[in-house]
């Protein structure tokens, strides 16, 4: 099922050919059909957190010839190139983030929906210890909420 998402989802890509290969390739990708296709839907100008399922039905709505397998792996490889970053709200639901900027995020489990929470939003005043040889990445905080009984 596709999950509801911050925006609309639109049947046609607004960002040109061009703009998706020059951001493929700065990011170390080759712009191939599928690829360039999904990017078109995703790197629009709008930030949003999208599913896997819904990204699949936008592409299929607007033309594009793409699997479902292909979403998922296109989804990863943006991921590692830095393109997107991964929110896993539980072992069954993950959303990909247009917004790669520091920022946190809540969970609204009534809409399966993610929005952002901005990062001087929450403040986190302790961490365990990193273990020897290991760096600290980042701290994600994901808030859930559901209507109250």
């Amino acid at each position: 099922m596709a999950a509801p998402m911050d925006s609309a989802p639109q049947t046609e890509p607004t960002q040109s050919v061009s703009a998706s290969t020059a951001k493929l390739r700065a990011a170390g990708l080759r712009p191939t059909r599928q690829r360039l296709a999904l990017a078109s839907i995703l790197f629009d100008g709008q930030d949003r957190h999208v599913s896997a399922e819904w990204l699949y039905d936008v592409a299929k709505q607007s033309g594009a010839d793409v699997s479902l397998a292909t979403v998922y792996n296109t989804l990863h490889q943006f991921t590692a190139a830095g393109l997107l970053r991964e929110i896993t709200v539980d072992s069954s639901r993950t959303y990909f983030d247009t917004n790669i900027g520091d920022h946190h995020h809540m969970f609204l489990e009534h809409e399966d929906k993610v929005i952002d929470v901005p990062s001087n939003a929450v403040s986190v005043n302790r961490l365990p210890d990193i273990p020897d040889g290991m760096e600290l990445v980042g701290v994600d905080v994901i808030v859930r909420v559901r209507p109250k009984a």
